[in-house]
């Protein structure tokens, strides 16, 4: 499991942001101030830093340097506007900034870019017998290749990038519709969701990867 250490002194911030993380999959470690975020370096292990410039006790800044000096990725937090530290952040190696305040869903897939790019992301998922390499774009079933589509390997990547988290059926439509232009509605869905069933269930009558929440939506624990 990726670790991200959240460097921010709003203690609503960190809360937010914790449990949305660790629905996501992320373990989550916290620092308010510079000097803690960098005795905490130190001592743990971390992929990924997301840190606010503006701290009460020292600054962005600081923490910045001194996880680009252990090659560690780094995602500022800045206020809406603020061009100028923006800038000085990216000369100084962050690897991304999101302004506040930030969408969820959107700061979760910078975090996921900046993992790849950093050759920090999780490469191989396992899903029972299952494994998704998600560097290769390829599935295999007990050591044997699993064929599918596109679509199919978008919603089962909605499904990993997910794990633990119920998933409504408009949150699935959200995360796969086609931008080539092939028409995803719900009835689509339910088609999709059976085929891939289907792929990687032992018994697909009784899923025991993809779960039906009823009347709610899935979930893949």
């Amino acid at each position: 499991m990726q670790r991200i250490m959240i460097v921010e002194d709003e203690a609503a911030i960190v809360r937010a942001l914790e449990d949305y993380l660790r629905l996501e999959g992320f373990d989550t470690l916290t620092a308010s101030g510079a000097a803690e975020a960098q005795q905490r370096m130190e001592r743990e292990e971390i992929d990924l830093l997301l840190v606010d410039i503006s701290l009460a006790q020292g600054d962005g800044f600081a923490v910045c340097g001194a996880a680009k000096a252990q090659n560690l990725p780094v995602i500022f937090l800045t206020a809406s506007g603020d061009e100028n530290s923006v800038v000085r952040g990216l000369d100084m190696g962050a690897d991304d900034y999101v302004p506040k305040p930030f969408r969820p869903r959107e700061l979760v897939s910078r975090i996921r870019s900046v993992l790849r790019r950093s050759g920090r992301a999780q490469r191989v998922v396992t899903l029972g017998n299952v494994e998704i390499d998600t560097e290769r774009g390829t599935v295999t079933k007990s050591g044997g290749e699993v064929a599918l589509s596109a679509l199919e390997y978008r919603l089962l990547m909605a499904f990993v990038n997910n794990r633990g988290r119920l998933l409504t059926r408009n949150h699935l439509l959200e995360d796969i519709w086609d931008v080539g232009g092939d028409f995803v509605n719900d009835n689509t869905l339910t088609v999709y969701i059976k085929r891939l069933r289907e792929k990687i269930e032992d018994d697909p009558q009784h899923p025991e990867i993809i779960r039906t929440v009823r009347g709610l939506g899935y979930r893949v624990d």
